[in-house]
């Protein structure tokens, strides 16, 4: 498998309350925003836009996953204006689907061709934000513990002493744990691919709700090993946590982070507005002060230098238009219920 050229040119808590869920923001100067990333970082987001328009930002934080099915079920009524971040996957289905806007952005100029890739594959109704690769993080004290070699490939995760000792999300919720099913696909067949994700399931405690979960249960001793997009092990380790974030040997997928506006959004111009100024080199500098270190999707935007060496690691050619479509997505799904999440531990 080869990295794919561009990495080598340099690479939301429930609905807010339920009174606003009741009462969805209509006036000129607001904006609802659902956020797929970790909360620091949607609040940095929402405050600074805050700041420099005055426009009135009520921000709901999802897992990607779960912000899908909620635009969805509001298709009919949309209370959302603008869906930012989150794993590209879902914000593809959403595309494919309806349930989002197209929109060229005067800033399409100044993105990393892989981002304009997604835009292009959403037929222009979702555009790339930032890029992350797909791995692990383990607790080194836990593994030194066990007695067990350093877990350095995908194959590693199915040692026995790791019995109920690795978390990864739920893929119905979780787009970084749907990017895994999508990732073991390819990477070994179908067939061989859920074998693996059968043989992991003994070794898996919980399947938690978000995909970055894992790394902090990691980085606190709770689970051995927490399989995640690198960048979200990476916050631990920076903080001194006894947490090594590994980019498996037999290689491994990648997220193509999105922003989306919804469609039949009440608040369209302030959505267009948000939506520009996202992806601005400023916009995206927020992301490191917040302790996220994705690769941003602007050329001239900062890469935090914590940020994982995607270029340097083993990348899947991943399939984003056929793994983003409804049909695939929820035929994946449904076999992974039927075949892994329903086996006995």
């Amino acid at each position: 498998m080869k990295s794919k050229s561009w990495l080598k040119a340099g690479l939301f808590a429930a609905l807010a309350t339920a009174a606003f869920a009741a009462t969805p923001a209509r006036a000129q100067g607001s904006l609802v925003m659902y956020c797929g990333v970790q909360e620091e970082w949607c609040r940095a987001m929402s405050n600074a836009f805050e700041k420099e328009t005055g426009i009135k930002v009520a921000m709901t934080r999802k897992s990607a996953g779960e912000i899908y099915a909620q635009l969805k079920a509001e298709a009919s009524n949309p209370r959302g204006d603008i869906w930012w971040g989150g794993t590209g996957d879902p914000h593809l289905q959403a595309a494919e689907e309806g349930l989002t806007l197209e929109y060229e952005s005067p800033k399409n100029k100044e993105l990393h061709s892989w981002a304009l890739d997604q835009w292009k594959a959403a037929k222009h109704r979702s555009v790339g934000i930032y890029a992350g690769a797909l791995g692990f993080g383990f607790n080194t004290e836990q593994i030194k513990a066990k007695g067990i070699p350093e877990p350095k490939c995908w194959a590693d995760l199915l040692n026995p002493k790791l019995k109920d000792d690795v978390q990864v999300a739920d893929p119905n919720s979780s787009g970084t744990a749907y990017n895994l099913l999508a990732t073991v696909v390819q990477l070994m067949g179908e067939e061989k691919g859920f074998d693996y994700l059968k043989a992991l399931h003994k070794n898996i405690s919980q399947y938690t709700k978000s995909g970055a979960a894992p790394a902090k249960a990691a980085s606190l001793g709770e689970t051995a090993v927490g399989i995640v997009f690198i960048h979200d092990a990476v916050v631990f380790a920076v903080q001194g946590d006894p947490i090594k974030p590994v980019a498996p040997c037999e290689g491994t997928g990648y997220e193509i982070g999105s922003m989306s506006i919804v469609k039949g959004a009440r608040n369209l111009e302030n959505a267009k507005k948000f939506y520009d100024w996202a992806l601005t080199p400023a916009a995206q500098a927020l992301a490191a002060p917040a302790k996220s270190y994705q690769v941003p999707s602007n050329k001239a935007a900062p890469v935090p230098p914590q940020s994982p060496k995607m270029d340097q690691m083993k990348l899947i050619n991943y399939d984003f238009v056929k793994y983003g479509s409804s049909a695939e997505r929820n035929r994946l799904l449904a076999k992974w219920d039927k075949e892994v999440k329903a086996l006995p531990k």
